[in-house]
């Protein structure tokens, strides 16, 4: 480039005036000061003409800018500078730090003559705005790393969503946790880590949240964790805002398991402890414990009354168990309050009794062994995808009258170590409340043994099957009456009788006994009409006290030509009923007669019943129809209702339903005896 000063040929020097950056020309090989523009003199000095460069350049001129004029004067390469910082002389303009962007060019000035051109631009603004804005991120990654810091101190997982409340950052701690890629959890795809019974409800207040985006959120639900087990997380959440308007959400995840557990085991303790507290039946006590149980530790619960251990029943099974009480959780089917059934020794229930030790049983999804619960419990297993069965024997004073059946279903994992522990600490807090009833229940265990002596097992038949139940009283340590006999009588025709004998105690379960023995032998000495035998054993009754009073039914089931018969009278007692195959009932009231041990001189009516293929014959005492202040009609029709429902099970499932799907008194014993004909 070749310049002229003013009034020298070429270009003038003073064309650079109008320059909007600083422009100063030197001369020689010393730099002497020839030509400054007005933005040079206001920015970075007002030299006069003729200046050395290290006064023309005092405000600007570091010490090793002079080899740099040097350099560009003796090579003709250029030199570039880029904001670099300018170190003020004292008085030369007001302190603070300036910045300023320079180059440097050989220029030619005529006649020979060379010099530098500088041009000086000042970017103090600009550069201290990007100083400010890369302080400022800085100070925002430095708080956001302490943060970090901060969560991975304090909490499990950290994690951001958008204003809709959709995951919208990676997050390292939620991948570790719950083994979930990004693309698996980003978005909404997090809830399928949710527990399935949790999910509901925490979409439901997650949905809230997000509406109300101004206050924290806090929530605690399971997630499924990196191992396939589920564990609960305390989560908490806070809007990050910008002008006053909500952009993200920030929250955490905080494992709670242990401080879940640890509440979850006072509440159900203190639960299973008011409950026992205020009742007073074992049969309420043990009802009230299953419930306590399901749903918070199991899918379905079961509470065996043991009746009957090794050598108390002469002849009886190893192990007889009743079924007091069940609970089952919402969307599986109760099984039945009540049944009696029998144990072999080598079945689950029976090793919890024999051990005093709990047991778990764990199996394939609706495929439990027969050695895993009682009979009649399986087909409720494997209808509802059970998955394991925990049996905990109750220990109250020594003995172990009681044991629980707890069932896991589906996804529910089989009982841990912890909850084993928690269930039997559950039986041990309410120990006091249970001695009390067991008592109870001992005396009416003692009088059980002493009815069930008088109650003979029913005959097992080539064709039909004869299945009894009787079920005492729970609010009496008394036996009682009702009595139910079957055999087969000298001609080989089975024989069904119940009976009840008025009164709840010792007396009538003494006329009850002779009763019994006297039916029976006016029975096997003559084939007679059923009313012949019944008129006979009123007259007998003459000999005893003339305070006995007793119902009765006395039947005859007869094969003439391929087909049954019943042939049956009833001392006024409640009719039998007789459910056909295809599910309809009704009463048999053609043969009734005053009751037992009144004075009575005319004949006793016998009646003939067909008995269809298939059909089932009941028989049962007032104790399951008879409600106070309530006509017997009613209690007739339930029964009806109830018997037509269940007539399609087998037949002694049959009986556990009719016994407990009807509401009853509980102020009488209750004895039941079902005929059922082959199809």
């Amino acid at each position: 480039m070749e310049v002229a000063e003013r009034g020298s040929s070429g270009l003038s020097l003073g064309m650079l005036d109008p320059a909007p950056a600083g422009v100063a020309v030197t001369r020689g090989p010393e730099h002497r000061l020839i030509y400054s523009n007005a933005v040079y003199r206001s920015v970075v000095s007002n030299p006069q003409s003729g200046m050395p460069l290290e006064e023309a350049f005092a405000a600007f001129v570091l010490p090793y800018y002079r080899p740099r004029f040097d350099r560009v004067y003796a090579t003709r390469e250029p030199d570039v500078g880029v904001a670099e910082p300018a170190v003020p002389i004292p008085g030369a303009w007001e302190a603070g730090e300036r910045f300023f962007t320079f180059s440097l060019s050989r220029v030619a000035l005529g006649g020979g003559e060379h010099g530098v051109l500088a041009v000086v631009m000042d970017v103090t603004q600009q550069v201290t705005a990007a100083h400010r804005v890369r302080d400022l991120a800085e100070e925002r990654r430095r708080v956001l790393r302490r943060y970090e810091s901060l969560m991975r101190v304090s909490a499990d997982i950290f994690w951001v969503t958008s204003r809709r409340g959709h995951v919208s950052e990676p997050s390292p701690s939620w991948e570790r946790v719950t083994g979930q890629s990004w693309e698996e959890y980003r978005g909404q795809g997090w809830l399928r880590a949710v527990h399935p019974d949790d999910r509901p409800a925490t979409v439901r207040s997650w949905a809230r949240a997000v509406a109300r985006a101004g206050e924290m959120w806090e929530h605690v639900y399971r997630l499924r964790t990196r191992d396939g087990g589920y564990r609960h997380f305390q989560l908490r959440a806070l809007p990050i805002c910008e002008h006053d308007e909500v952009v993200e959400l920030v929250g955490t995840c905080i494992d709670v398991e242990q401080q879940w557990q640890e509440q979850r085991r006072r509440r159900l303790l203190d639960r299973a402890a008011a409950a026992t507290a205020r009742l007073r039946s074992l049969e309420e006590m043990l009802a009230a414990l299953a419930g306590v149980i399901v749903p918070e530790l199991a899918d379905g619960c079961g509470v065996y009354l043991v009746t009957d251990l090794p050598g108390e029943r002469p002849g009886g099974p190893s192990f007889v168990i009743e079924r007091l009480a069940t609970a089952a959780r919402s969307g599986i089917r109760r099984l039945p309050p009540y049944s009696e059934e029998q144990l072999p020794d080598d079945n689950a229930f029976a090793e919890a009794v024999r051990s005093r030790r709990p047991r778990l049983v764990t199996f394939p999804a609706g495929s439990p062994p027969p050695e895993a619960a009682p009979a009649g419990t399986l087909p409720w297993l494997a209808a509802n995808d059970a998955t394991a069965m925990l049996v905990l024997p109750v220990v109250v004073d020594g003995s172990v009258p009681a044991v629980v059946g707890v069932v896991m279903c589906g996804d529910r994992p089989a009982t841990s170590r912890d909850d084993i522990d928690l269930l039997s600490r559950m039986f041990d807090h309410a120990h006091d409340a249970l001695s009390r009833a067991i008592r109870f229940q001992r005396a009416q265990q003692i009088a059980l043994a002493l009815q069930y002596s008088l109650l003979a097992e029913p005959p097992r038949l080539p064709g039909p099957r004869i299945v009894a139940r009787y079920r005492a009283s729970p609010s009496a340590a008394e036996v009682g009456g009702d009595w139910y006999d079957s055999f087969v009588l000298p001609d080989g025709v089975p024989a069904l009788v119940i009976g009840d004998v008025s009164g709840h105690d010792l007396s009538a379960a003494v006329a009850m006994s002779q009763l019994r023995n006297m039916l029976r032998a006016l029975a096997m000495d003559r084939c007679e009409p059923p009313g012949e035998i019944l008129t006979r054993l009123n007259i007998a009754m003459g000999s005893l006290s003339d305070e006995v009073t007793a119902t009765c039914v006395y039947a005859r089931v007869e094969r003439l030509d391929g087909r049954h018969r019943l042939w049956f009278a009833s001392a006024g007692h409640p009719p039998p009923l007789l459910v056909s195959p295809d599910g309809r009932g009704r009463f048999l009231e053609d043969a009734v007669s005053p009751l037992l041990g009144v004075p009575y001189d005319g004949p006793r009516v016998s009646q003939t019943e067909p008995l269809p293929p298939g059909s089932t014959l009941l028989l049962y005492t007032d104790g399951l129809v008879e409600r106070p202040g309530e006509h017997l009609d009613a209690g007739l029709a339930r029964l009806r209702d109830q018997a037509e429902a269940v007539a399609g099970e087998p037949v002694d499932r049959f009986c556990d339903l009719v016994v407990s799907g009807l509401p009853t008194s509980g102020l009488d014993d209750i004895a039941v005896l079902a005929l059922r004909l082959p199809p």
